[in-house]
């Protein structure tokens, strides 16, 4: 009993990163765009190592900020940028792993 309510706790806490990420990220970015995937290898082009790549998204999302922005200026002018985000710092990092598993290439290519 006490193992199927630690596998519980356990699935659910791992749930949680990808919920966020769906709810928050995924769902305004069907409505609004841009891709996620172009976005994605757009910071991975420019940041380049994992941990580069969830520091600029962190910092961006707490604080959009035009010219650290890698939307092109015509997207930018048109739309503005985003409202900073109201996630907490852990559900927000939560979120961005997700996003960081979802695209990855590390270990998918075989």
């Amino acid at each position: 009993m006490v193992r199927l309510l630690i596998t519980a706790i356990i699935l659910v806490s791992f749930s949680k990163g990808g919920d966020i990420y769906h709810q928050n990220c995924v769902n305004c970015h069907k409505i609004y765009g841009p891709s996620l995937k172009k976005l994605f290898f757009d910071y991975l082009l420019v940041y380049s190592s994992e941990r580069r790549v969830k520091k600029a998204l962190f910092e961006y999302m707490k604080n959009p900020d035009p010219k650290k922005s890698l939307m092109p200026k015509e997207y930018i002018r048109q739309n503005g940028v985003k409202k900073p985000s109201k996630l907490s710092d852990e559900a927000l990092k939560k979120a961005i792993d997700s996003y960081w598993n979802r695209y990855k290439v590390i270990g998918k290519i075989k």
